[in-house]
């Protein structure tokens, strides 16, 4: 599992957003191509479509907890219930080690509003300046160590 944490860091440190970074490190579990990974998860960067709300690599576990748990009869409660269950485990674990959810607070920014669409570039001042590179890590350990214990991944699963 190691390998899919490094995995992630490396997409982020290419150019993908941290959504995408988590996302796709562990989407060919669930039988997605790196394309349609990168696709579904692209609007959560930047705390959802750099709006700074939820922290794009904690809704990139959240994806991953919907493929892994969702429910796809509109009718099971009891599976919506367990799949939030496990969305709000690994959201209090994201803010137990990062110190919040949100990623405006990630990132020490205010309260004002963040509406700016354009992504800033990736230069070396920009990964020196947000903790963001630490994040996605962080978020990719969380699932690995959530599969590793309730799925028994083994080293033939990497």
């Amino acid at each position: 599992m190691e390998e899919r944490i490094q995995k992630a860091v490396e997409l982020f440190k290419t150019g993908y957003n941290c959504s995408q970074s988590v996302c796709a490190a562990f989407a060919d579990l669930y039988g997605y191509t790196p394309e349609q990974a990168l696709r579904m998860s692209a609007s959560f960067g930047g705390g959802i479509g750099r709006m700074r709300l939820t922290c794009g690599a904690a809704c990139g576990i959240f994806l991953l907890a919907g493929l892994e748990y969702g429910c796809t009869d509109g009718a099971d409660r009891q599976g919506k219930e367990a799949n939030y269950r496990v969305v709000q485990q690994l959201a209090k674990e994201f803010t137990r080690r990062m110190g919040a959810l949100t990623c405006a607070e990630l990132l020490g920014l205010g309260r004002e509003k963040h509406d700016n669409p354009t992504p800033e570039p990736r230069t070396e001042a920009y990964y020196q300046k947000r903790p963001c590179v630490k994040t996605v890590e962080e978020a990719a350990r969380i699932w690995a160590e959530h599969l590793k214990k309730h799925r028994n991944i083994t080293p033939a699963h990497k």
